[in-house]
């Protein structure tokens, strides 16, 4: 707490010697003047300057006292308008917003002499007496906890005032000291989702990489070769041997343009670009439903509101969801649903009846993809078996 103010002045037995000079000084000079006056005349004029000096020394003393009342009304004023100054500082100074209210709290009590207490938000406080005050502490028209004060003596309006500042900046302060851990907070999770985004580009690469290197380059050295027999069978004149061999390599560069397309279409199918994503989805579930002889049942046209970001990652999803279910079985019907949410997003789902348990590193690649769209994952496993894909979207990943 700091030292009051104090301003310079003279003490009360000065100031009355000083008037009492102000005053006799004339009077004295107006005595020898009229001192060849009769003494009757002279005891009236004396009698009257008397009264004149009595007068003017009492205003003078009296101005004096209101002048040094003044002064230490006016010194306490700025002694508690600095202890307000520097609590306001020390309550800044806090980062936590606990912290905040908390030194809010200790700050009120040393300066109006009086318990605090923080009430949380929504609950009832007493009524306030004459030694009791309650400070609601409110920031963007959230409350965020009460304050309460109480003392023996009552507060008068100049507390209330002071301590509605103290409560207004200490919301103010709390409130930003929230914001403040929040953007760490989401500084933080940028960071980890920007490393985690460049690590599953980097294994997606790596992946890419090695399905070319052993399917289409190994196809493609392997048609060379073929060729390059069947150029030498021509040359042999053994041209029933060239026409097989440029047989097989005719079909084996049909698979190879085939493997080709299903890896181009795996990374971003064109029917999803260009007739959307109910589409895309109900391609590709024909697709595996005819080639692993199984039922695929589709319900995707709510998603068609999706951003095109969310469209793709979510596609993937699926993809990555229906390869897992085939490896592991195959399941006889596999159900992929895409519903609106009651309480804003979008609930996506994966149900299969595919024997077998999954492994928990087997939904990394799913998981990583649901982090990139702020989503939620919930993998459940039935008790016969099969397995059900939960993606929870928030709200803000619909089509702006």
């Amino acid at each position: 707490m700091p030292s009051r103010l104090r301003f310079a002045k003279p003490s009360s037995t000065r100031s009355a010697l000083l008037a009492a000079a102000v005053v006799l000084a004339p009077t004295a000079l107006v005595l020898a003047v009229f001192s060849s006056l009769d003494p009757l005349s002279l005891a009236a004029h004396v009698t009257a300057l008397a009264s004149a000096a009595a007068l003017a020394l009492y205003l003078l003393v009296g101005e004096r006292s209101r002048h040094e009342r003044v002064e230490d009304a006016l010194a306490a004023q700025a002694s508690f308008l600095e202890s307000l100054v520097e609590s306001m500082g020390a309550i800044a100074s806090r980062v936590e917003p606990s912290q905040v209210l908390e030194q809010a709290r200790s700050e009120a009590e040393e300066l109006f002499g009086a318990r605090g207490k923080l009430l949380p938000p929504g609950e009832d406080a007493p009524a306030d007496g004459d030694g009791a005050a309650t400070l609601p502490l409110r920031a963007r028209s959230r409350e965020i906890a009460t304050l309460r004060l109480e003392r023996d003596r009552p507060f008068d309006r100049g507390d209330l005032v002071r301590a509605a500042v103290l409560a207004d900046f200490a919301a103010r302060a709390a409130d930003n000291a929230q914001l403040l851990a929040e953007a760490e907070t989401r500084e933080t999770e940028r960071e980890r989702l920007s490393e985690q985004l460049i690590t599953a580009e980097q294994d997606e690469r790596r992946r890419l990489a090695n399905e070319l290197h052993d399917g289409a380059v190994q196809s493609m050295s392997g048609i060379a070769l073929m060729l390059d027999a069947a150029t030498g069978a021509i040359e042999a004149g053994r041209l029933d041997e060239a026409r097989r061999v440029l047989e097989s390599a005719l079909v084996r560069h049909r698979d190879t343009i085939r493997s080709l397309r299903d890896l181009s279409f795996s990374l971003e199918p064109v029917v999803l670009r260009d007739q959307g994503f109910e589409m895309a989805v109900s391609a590709l579930a024909e697709r595996t439903a005819l080639a692993n002889r199984i039922q695929v049942d589709v319900d995707v046209a709510a998603a068609e509101a999706l951003a095109d970001k969310a469209q793709v990652a979510l596609y993937q999803i699926i993809r990555e969801a229906l390869n897992q279910a085939i490896r592991r079985g195959p399941p006889t019907r596999v159900s992929i649903a895409i519903r609106p949410r009651d309480e804003g997003g979008y609930e996506a789902t994966i149900a299969d009846d595919a024997p077998g348990e999954r492994r928990r590193a087997s939904f990394e690649a799913i998981a990583e993809r649901v982090r990139t769209l702020h989503g939620r994952l919930d993998v459940a496993q039935g008790a016969d078996g099969g397995t059900t894909v939960q993606v929870l979207l928030p709200p803000y990943a619909e089509r702006s």
